[in-house]
Order: C-alpha cells, then sequence, then structure tokens
C-alpha cells in the first residue's frame, strides 16, 4: 500500500484520517496475505478519499504564492517611490 504525503494526512479531516487508517490496515493485511487483486481496490479508494486534502493542499500553496506576488508588487512600487523620490530630490 502506498501512502500519501504527510502534508496530505495533515489536511484530512479526522473522519478521512479515520478512514484513512482503517484503509491502510485493511490493505496491509490483504498484502500479508498475497491478497494483492483486492488490496489494489482498497489502494484505488484511499486515492479517491485523500482528493479533497489534495486540493486543499494546492489551495494553500495558491494563496502563498498570491501573498508572495502581493509582497515582491509592493516592494517593487516602494523601490519605484523612493527612486521617484531620489530624483526630485536632485531637482
Amino acid at each position: 500500500m502506498r501512502h500519501c504525503s504527510v502534508q496530505v494526512r495533515g489536511l484530512l479531516t479526522r473522519e478521512e484520517l479515520d478512514r484513512y487508517n482503517a484503509l491502510m490496515e485493511v490493505g496491509s493485511y490483504l498484502e500479508s496475505q498475497s491478497q494483492y487483486d483486492l488490496a489494489y481496490t482498497v489502494q484505488k479508494e484511499v486515492d479517491i478519499l485523500i482528493i479533497p486534502a489534495i486540493e486543499r493542499l494546492k489551495d494553500k500553496g495558491r494563496a502563498r504564492d498570491r501573498a508572495t506576488a502581493e509582497y515582491l508588487e509592493e516592494k517593487r512600487r516602494l523601490a519605484l517611490e523612493l527612486e521617484l523620490e531620489q530624483l526630485e530630490n536632485e531637482d
């Protein structure tokens, strides 16, 4: 069974995490019994279960990117204002 990343697991709700852990336990048992065809089905369920958490992780990344872009734009604007002020002071 393939585990999802720690970042994704951290964004699972309590219900999702409980279901994830139960599915992983069942999948591991099936693999230990060489029931790989059934373990594959369980893995597919895990993959479907984590989709909302992956989307939440992507949303956090987009928000971080927006905040970075706003910060850089503000920094650029302040640098331009400072340069304009220096040019006005030279005259």
